[in-house]
Parts: structure tokens; sequence; C-alpha cells
């Protein structure tokens, strides 16, 4: 990679969103990419090696190396920055903070610093909109009146804060990311997606088990969420890197919400079988912070001129089980 070529850097590469963005980059033709995160013990390591890349960094290191002006020879175009916390049920409050805000709002100062300011995309989260009564809306004036149910998602919320009262939305996209599933996911543990748990169940039962409803207005089951395949989800980030389209919060969904059983049914018929499912109480740690219901409002983005087809819940999961049927659940490995 030469000092002059457009150079783009993806934090929490190993992960499932960001090594599924550096594959899609790779399609692209792109392989000058800085990937950047700290995969620890587990086994994400192996979504990176079918990628093309020019260097990589623990996050700390990164991080370091960017604030001290070591890598100011680099011609970064725009900073992905995916890499969080994001499990739902963290309870540690300082490591949320330092790391998913701290970090975030570091970055941010850094891309704001430059004399052309890099383009700056980061994750945020639908878990910022809470238990969803107060809709799903990307205005920027939402923000402020939103009151997440999980530390994380007020870990999320406290960067949009910041980024609303500091204008880096001129440099700036928030992505609100809602319930994404497909390949690269393996090795999330709990947080994997209810296609690959799912997916496992069948496999092992022949059936699925799903949490009961503990509201009268939802049968067991109904309770309904936005499903989106992680490859238009990247596309989505992508489009973010035009220049000419304008920063701020947006939602990334497919903009229609389907239940529980209608994912099941997609897993089923995908898997060749017949549905069986089972209801089991819901864990009263969740009961105070389940969302019943989400659904990306998608006006926003397709203003801003984003015009490609969203799967389906039905074509998304066809598109995924096969990866799953095969054992290997990784983008691009061979």
């Amino acid at each position: 990679m030469t000092a002059t070529s457009p150079c783009y850097v993806i934090t929490g590469a190993a992960g499932f969103l960001g090594s599924t963005l550096a594959y899609r980059l790779n399609q692209f033709g792109r392989d000058n990419l800085i990937l950047v995160d700290a995969p620890g013990k587990d086994s994400r390591w192996r979504n990176l090696v079918p990628l093309r890349y020019s260097d990589y960094y623990d996050r700390k290191d990164f991080l370091e190396a960017l604030l001290a002006g070591k890598l100011d020879h680099l011609n970064i175009k725009a900073i992905f920055h995916l890499g969080a916390c994001s499990s739902t049920t963290e309870a540690d409050v300082v490591f949320l903070l330092k790391n998913n805000f701290e970090y975030t709002k570091l970055l941010a100062q850094w891309c704001a610093k430059k004399k052309d300011p890099v383009r700056f995309i980061y994750a945020s989260s639908a878990a910022t909109y809470g238990d969803g009564s107060l809709g799903y809306n990307d205005d920027h004036s939402m923000i402020p009146n939103l009151r997440p149910l999980n530390a994380y998602g007020y870990s999320k919320q406290l960067f949009d804060l910041w980024a609303l009262r500091h204008g880096a939305f001129e440099y700036s996209a928030g992505l609100k990311y809602f319930n994404v599933y497909g390949p690269n996911e393996y090795h999330k543990g709990d947080m994997k997606s209810m296609v690959a748990k799912a997916h496992a169940q069948i496999r092992e039962t022949g059936s699925v088990q799903l949490f009961k409803s503990h509201r009268p207005d939802y049968q067991d089951g109904e309770q309904k969420r936005d499903f989106l395949h992680v490859m238009d989800a990247v596309d989505m980030t992508l489009f973010f890197l035009n220049p000419k389209v304008d920063g701020g919060i947006y939602n990334v969904g497919t903009g229609t919400s389907r239940t529980w059983i209608d994912m099941m049914k997609a897993v089923f018929f995908a898997m060749g079988r017949e549905p069986r499912i089972d209801f089991i109480p819901m864990p009263e740690v969740l009961q105070g912070k389940y969302q019943y219901f989400t659904e990306a409002e998608i006006s926003k983005i397709k203003k801003a001129g984003y015009r490609k087809a969203i799967q389906t819940l039905e074509e998304g999961v066809s598109a995924y089980i096969p990866y799953l049927e095969m054992g290997e659940q990784i983008f691009g490995w061979n």
C-alpha cells in the first residue's frame, strides 16, 4: 500500500459485521484495508483468513498509533468503527463506557481534526430505542428522548448524544442496526442470531424453543423483529462511503417487522423439515428489558439515495442455511 493509496480502517474486523464488510470490500477490488480487533481466545480469527488486507492492529495499539500520528502517512479515507462490546446482558457499565463510548469518541475526534475530515461510519444500535414506545424514527430530534433498556444500549446512546451536541454528524454516520443474521457470526455464543441457534436446535432435537409472551397483546411467538441479512447490512453501510450522502443517524433494517414464528418457519422450510416449536418461560432477568416489537423506519436512508433491493426474511434465511448445513459459516472460506 502506497502513501497515496486510499485506505480504509475497519475496527471489529474479526467480528460478524466487520469481517463481512472487509469481505465485501475485497469483492469490489479493495484490499488496502487496515483491520483492527482484539479476538482474544475465541475463534474469530478464522474470519480473517479469507480476507486481503494491508495491515492488522490490536485495538489498543491502533488507537495509540493513530493518536500519536504514526499513521498520518496513510491516506485514510474512512474509518468503519464496528468494534464494541455488543452483549445486551453485559453488566459492567464502566467497561461499556470505556469500550463503547470513550474509544468511539477518540476516533471521531481524530477524524474531525484532519484538514479534510475523515468519514467516520460507526455502529450505533437499535437497542437505543428501548421498549419502542417512542417508535423507531431516526430523526435527530428523537435522540435525546430515547430511553435504552440496558447498559449496552445506553453506551451507544451516549455517543449518539455526544455526536449530536458536537456537530460530529457533519462527517459521521451512525448506523442503528436491527436484527442482523448470516455467515461469520458462529463465534458469538449466546449473541448469535436465532437463525443459527434454531438450526442447531433443530439438528439436535428436531424442534426449536421460543420464549413465551408476558404481554396480553402479543401471543406466544408473535413478538416481532426487523430481521436483516448481514450482506444487506454491509451494503447499506458501504452506501455511506459516498461523500455526497449526508452524515447523521440512520436506521439499517428491512423496514418490515416479522414474527419469531415467521423466522422459525423460514428456517424449517430451508432445512426441508416440518415446523415444531416449543414455547418456554422467559427468564426473569429479561422480562422487563425485552423488546416485543422492532421495525426500522428506513425512509431516511431511502431518501438519501439507497436503492438496492433488500432480501426478505425467507430469501435471507434460505441463503444462510446452506452455510450452516456445510459446517463452514464464513464468507469466502474454502
